[in-house]
């Protein structure tokens, strides 16, 4: 099967126009990204999800590429405008939709939300996700989750409501102490009054969202809007009969979920299980 490069926008991105400048001037020269890594010495995977605008290149890249392409500062000027965009395009109506909305409400079934990750978390579940990717674009990535945050405690923050798949709470992400810590931080969370945190016990059984992540925002003035992300995508849903049975789902899923004090109890239970063991003594 013939590869088909990904379809880049850059009318409406510095990002997607910083990657198809690339692309561009690459196909001019007539190189291919095998020759054009090995001229600048960068990694060839790296370089193929920049030209995506996937992700951002480390800072001496865009000198680099003005050298090989002769293009005097063109890619040091664009790259001004990028770096400004940390989120990849297909995340950056999501991240605008959650920065809009006075009400969150999220389901998930395997990881913690984003907007209740500890960096450490975030970090060891960004690796996962990316295990080829150089650690500078890790805390890069690490840097724009965390920043998401900020909206939790701003003046007005948005009323957010969290229901936590048991499983997310059991199985590990780096070493006990990050569970540890993410646990804590969650009950920390918890004691904000627009934040509730539930639990969906195993013991609840199935339901229409198993394995499976779920947003709604509410947006004033806007259709209700629903999100469903697997580890790999996401999708937008506004069409009303899909919405309005996503939202179904969800007061589904808040009524089968523990209250938010046996949640709380829970999440403390489950953090013994992932307190360190201190060493014997010799």
């Amino acid at each position: 099967m013939t590869f088909q490069p990904r379809e880049l926008f850059p009318d409406r991105s510095a990002r997607d126009l910083f990657g198809a400048e690339i692309r561009r001037h690459r196909e001019k020269a007539d190189m291919s990204l095998r020759r054009l890594s090995e001229v600048l010495n960068y990694s060839k995977s790296h370089l193929a999800r920049i030209e995506a605008a996937e992700c951002l290149p480390y800072d001496d890249l865009p000198a680099k590429l003005d050298a090989c392409f002769g293009t005097d500062g063109l890619f040091a000027r664009l790259y001004a405008l990028a770096k400004n965009e940390p989120f990849p395009g297909k995340y950056r109506r999501m991240i605008e939709l959650e920065r809009q909305a006075v009400i969150i409400e999220q389901y998930v079934s395997a990881t913690f939300p984003g907007l209740l990750q500890t960096p450490q978390l975030a970090e060891g579940a960004l690796r996962c996700g990316h295990r080829h990717a150089p650690q500078a674009e890790i805390e890069a990535l690490v840097k724009a989750r965390i920043g998401r945050q900020a909206l939790l405690d701003r003046p007005k923050p948005p009323r957010c409501w969290f229901i936590l798949d048991e499983a997310v709470l059991r199985c590990p992400v780096g070493r006990p102490e990050v569970m540890c810590d993410q646990l804590a931080s969650l009950i920390k969370r918890g004691t904000q009054s627009h934040v509730t945190i539930q639990v969906l016990p195993f013991t609840a059984g199935e339901h229409p969202e198993r394995g499976g992540s779920l947003t709604l925002f509410t947006i004033p003035g806007e259709p209700l809007v629903a999100y469903d992300e697997s580890s790999q995508s996401g999708t937008i849903i506004e069409d009303q009969g899909t919405v309005a049975r996503r939202r179904e789902n969800y007061d589904l899923l808040r009524a089968m979920a523990l209250s938010p004090r046996d949640s709380e109890a829970m999440i403390q239970a489950v953090m013994e299980d992932w307190t360190p063991c201190q060493p014997p003594r010799t």
